[in-house]
């Protein structure tokens, strides 16, 4: 079994023709930014573009060094 799982982006992508219509009157203008960049991140539309600082994907590695660290202190202390 080798399916690819859903990411947020790919929700977004779903969901991009409903959600200026649906949301946009109550979103601030950085969280459309975030969504659009989470969206369009590691495609052609941001130019293969790999850290984003909005995408989860492209956080997941620093995310788990940073746990990884807190877990070390937690287990050490200080």
């Amino acid at each position: 079994m080798n399916e690819r799982r859903l990411e947020v982006a790919d929700v977004f992508r779903l969901q991009a023709d409903d959600s200026p219509t649906q949301w946009g009157h109550v979103l601030a203008r950085h969280q459309k930014k975030a969504i659009a960049d989470i969206r369009n991140c590691r495609t052609a539309a941001m130019a293969g573009m790999w850290s984003n600082r909005n995408c989860p994907r492209c956080q997941a590695a620093a995310r788990a060094e940073w746990l990884a660290e807190r877990e070390a202190n937690t287990i050490r202390g200080p």
